[in-house]
């Protein structure tokens, strides 16, 4: 039941996309038959970082842009969690960014689910890394200047083993997707889409649903069309799973993280007093 995960009221606005993505989550996760604790949810400061107290699993709330760092932590701990980060994109994309881009390079595995709203919506409309040129916002009068991040192309450049964009506004595909990030061996990263009606009063779900198709695919693994479909934007805004194509994960090129758990093994402080003992 999807009611084993949802927990409390929200303190979103109505008709906030993030409702639909956590919805989708809560799905994927049953549907995928995952136990609420076997599950855990990093995030770090925004609305899209508030998840963690909306949904029934294990949660840790950081600093900003910090999510992903604890979330490798926890995985290094525990390989037998479902680690899932959820952020917005001003905190993955902006304040975290060099965690997202070493994290790609490090493959541990994580899924990575942004809400991209383009704006920082907990702050009230300052423009985000992902604000398309010219928006205006109540920081950014005269509109911004500069060109948006591309977190799909940044990503496949990195060697991110699995990559995909998805649209709140279209929650079956969402939710299917969210399933395959989570079966994925590795770091898998979905950027979503998702309009902040209160904030973003360009990018609204109408200026989607014109916008956004699901593209054919020639196969999942062509890193060449995903790079061509992650540079689509503007008129035609391609949906789906544009790169599937594993690689050795973190855990896997670490020997002593490929047996037993380290929380299943015993902690001897004894054996760190040795070792400190020789260095003192």
């Amino acid at each position: 039941m999807v009611n084993n995960f949802m927990l409390g009221e929200t303190a979103w606005c109505p008709g906030c996309g993030n409702f639909s993505i956590r919805e989708a989550l809560a799905e994927a996760l049953d549907e995928l038959e995952y136990k609420p604790h076997e599950v855990l949810i990093c995030s770090g400061i925004g609305q899209a970082a508030k998840i963690p107290h909306y949904l029934k699993v294990n949660g840790f709330n950081g600093l900003h842009g910090r999510a992903l760092p604890p979330a490798i932590g926890a995985r290094i701990a525990n390989t037998r969690l479902k680690v899932i980060v959820e952020s917005g994109d001003g905190d993955s994309y902006g304040e975290g960014g060099n965690h997202f881009i070493h994290n790609i390079r490090r493959n541990p595995d994580i899924a990575h689910f942004v809400h991209n709203n383009q704006v920082y919506g907990l702050t009230k409309g300052q423009a985000s890394p992902t604000s398309d040129p010219g928006m205006k916002t109540g920081i950014q009068v005269s509109g911004v200047v500069h060109p948006a991040f591309n977190p799909l192309l940044t990503a496949l450049a990195m060697g991110a083993g699995f990559v995909a964009r998805c649209f709140s506004g279209e929650k079956e595909h969402l939710k299917e997707t969210m399933k395959k990030a989570l079966e994925f061996s590795g770091y898998a990263l979905v950027d979503i889409l998702q309009p902040c009606v209160s904030f973003n009063k360009v990018n609204t779900f109408g200026w989607y649903r014109k916008r956004v198709f699901f593209p054919e695919l020639n196969a999942l693994d062509d890193w060449s069309q995903a790079v061509k479909l992650s540079l689509q934007w503007g008129e035609k805004i391609p949906l789906g799973i544009f790169y599937n194509k594993p690689r050795p994960t973190f855990e896997s090129s670490q020997k002593v993280l490929t047996g037993k758990a380290l929380i299943d093994i015993p902690f001897e402080p004894k054996e760190l007093s040795k070792i400190q003992e020789e260095f003192i």
